[in-house]
């Protein structure tokens, strides 16, 4: 009897420290990380890097404002947060003429804004995600 006493509190014990581990895994997946009222600064979209001195960078506003820079055009948007997901609104520029490379970035940017469905934030990085889950751009925090 006295076994079977011991044997039900270590399994009870066992099963304590279980719940506490994965309600502990719940809790922080649950923390979403914060983007907005960050700058970021673009360093690559669609796997194809970016041109250094563009400075394509993107600001999105607590009301879901969102305005940067393409590399050449000035922009302004408007973005969804819940939780991880996030939508941006087709992107309305100013019309600045720039070198072919720099406007092929900044559509590649914009196409890349409309295409995300989702993100996460890791070391510092901002990872714009497709509707498939994968990646269509990565940002830096600009401090």
């Amino acid at each position: 009897m006295r076994r079977l006493a011991i044997l039900s509190l270590i399994i009870g014990f066992i099963g304590v420290i279980a719940l506490f581990g994965l309600s502990f895994k719940a809790h922080s997946e649950s923390r979403v990380p914060v983007i907005t009222n960050v700058s970021w600064l673009a360093e690559d979209i669609n796997g194809g890097g970016v041109i250094d001195f563009a400075q394509t960078t993107l600001l999105i506003g607590r009301d879901g404002a969102v305005s940067g820079s393409g590399g050449c055009n000035r922009f302004m948007s408007k973005a969804v947060v819940k939780g991880r997901k996030l939508t941006f609104k087709p992107a309305a520029a100013t019309r600045k003429l720039c070198p072919p490379a720099l406007m092929d970035q900044e559509h590649k940017f914009f196409a890349a804004l409309e295409r995300t469905r989702s993100f996460s934030v890791v070391g510092g990085k901002l990872t714009l995600r497709d509707a498939s889950g994968k990646t269509i751009a990565q940002l830096a925090r600009q401090d």
